[in-house]
């Protein structure tokens, strides 16, 4: 047998057998725990969270239509809890000028039991279910996004309408909380269709960032959905499934019409949400890995 010269040169004595490119690349003087701790410390590149993200949405699109609707239902009456929140705060809070800004954390609450609680949200789909089909692009991937999209939509407008119909006749929130719910929710009022649509963009891209960061937040997921959604009340940010709360509660209360509900917020605010969720963020996250894929 033939022993090549430089077999025992010292650059290969840290090369263990079946040690990765990754492992290589490290400092040759780190031991094998420290190596270790370094790869339990990296993050999950791109491709990998685009995986789990996909894979995610594969099995959201294989679920049944019934078990979509009930997880979507729930969904619609949990984001109620971030319109009772901020309004709580706001009738509790002292009449400051930093009361809004406070206030407006109350927003983050039912978008972290909705999110974190696994519940069909709408906005969540623009890029869950979105990645299995820019990845393979198809008619029959495309009719199970839009189904998926349809029955989730509908459902969670359902449970904010059902919502909205009880709390004005049940007593479920005392009367003062009933018009502080009433007051936060006024600002829809100054919004044309075209304010609601512009504003639907970046709320759209917020939720699928959450969606995005969750695989890789390793036990922040909930400062994480604070943070982003709090952006969002700060902002004045139009997200159709807590709008539809905030729309619906002025529709039954007398404050406004059904049309405009339904035609002058939720309508536009859904296209945007689409627009910045799909658009823009599912489309940037699927073209920065594809080559990679």
């Amino acid at each position: 047998m033939t022993t090549h010269a430089g077999a025992d040169k010292p650059d290969d004595e840290g090369k263990e057998a079946g040690s990765s490119d990754d492992e290589q690349d490290l400092a040759p003087d780190l031991s094998q725990a420290d190596r270790e701790t370094v790869e339990k410390r990296k993050s999950p590149p791109a491709r990998i969270v685009h995986e789990v993200i996909r894979q995610q949405g594969i099995e959201e699109l294989d679920r049944p239509a019934a078990s979509l609707v009930w997880s979507g239902v729930a969904a619609g009456v949990t984001i109620w809890l971030s319109l009772i929140a901020q309004a709580a705060l706001m009738l509790k809070l002292p009449d400051t000028p930093w009361k809004p800004v406070i206030a407006a954390l109350g927003y983050s609450v039912g978008f972290i039991v909705t999110i974190l609680g696994r519940l069909q949200l709408f906005t969540e789909t623009t890029i869950v279910a979105v990645l299995p089909l820019a990845t393979h692009l198809s008619w029959p991937n495309l009719g199970r996004t839009l189904r998926l999209w349809a029955l989730v939509f509908g459902a969670n407008m359902l449970g904010t309408l059902a919502v909205a119909i009880l709390i004005p006749h049940v007593n479920l929130v005392t009367p003062e909380l009933l018009g502080a719910m009433i007051d936060v929710s006024s600002h829809l009022k100054e919004l044309t269709p075209g304010d609601a649509f512009a504003r639907g963009i970046p709320a759209g891209f917020v939720l699928a960032t959450i969606a995005w960061l969750l695989p890789n937040t390793r036990g922040q997921e909930v400062w994480v959905v604070t943070l982003l959604t709090y952006i969002i009340a700060l902002a004045s940010f139009s997200h159709v499934i807590a709008g539809s709360a905030e729309a619906w509660l002025l529709m039954m209360t007398g404050h406004a019409t059904f049309a405009f509900a339904a035609f002058g917020f939720i309508l536009p605010a859904l296209v945007g949400n689409i627009v910045g969720g799909t658009g823009l963020f599912a489309v940037l996250a699927h073209a920065q890995v594809r080559s990679e894929l």
